[in-house]
């Protein structure tokens, strides 16, 4: 798909001390990248960067850039660490807690460890953000609530779309 034909951007970023400093492999980005590239959007290959304040700071980057959804993978646990969440929060507007409570409930058919993510999800203007956990499980989970979801969302805040197939 060309850039003409596009959905507009979209950012994938990794939140991984580890994967940051070439310690451990990025399992999940690519898979998210991938994803997106599937489903339209210009993305470039994933933004891997240390948990805590890196976070934020490429999310700032990547709203000024003009994306459209960024995915971040990682830093939703609990470690002293994870702290994409409390990075995430201070640009949502319009915060979806119901996005990841699905993750949660889907997550945790697998695993009960999947409720231990505190992820957030929302929109920062226009932009819909959304944090997945840093796990492959986690990072599928929630694509497959995202799935019949984003292009719903995206339509809605741009003031287009119904209210979905109930009315």
């Amino acid at each position: 798909m060309t850039a003409s034909t596009s959905l507009g951007r979209a950012a994938v970023i990794v939140a991984s001390t580890s994967a940051a400093a070439g310690q451990n492999p990025d399992l999940t980005g690519p898979e998210i990248v991938a994803w997106l590239r599937s489903r339209g959007f210009a993305v470039p290959d994933p933004r891997i960067v240390a948990d805590g304040c890196p976070v934020g700071e490429a999310l700032r980057e990547e709203l000024t850039a003009g994306s459209r959804v960024i995915i971040t993978t990682g830093g939703t646990g609990v470690s002293p660490t994870d702290l994409t969440p409390e990075q995430t929060r201070p640009f949502i507007d319009s915060e979806l807690p119901g996005i990841i409570e699905a993750i949660r409930r889907r997550g945790e058919a697998a695993t009960p460890f999947a409720v231990l993510t505190r992820g957030v999800a929302g929109f920062a203007g226009s932009c819909f953000v959304v944090n997945l956990p840093g796990s492959r499980g986690g990072v599928r989970d929630g694509l497959g609530v995202l799935e019949p979801l984003l292009g719903h969302l995206l339509a809605q805040r741009s003031g287009a779309g119904g209210h979905g197939p109930r009315g």
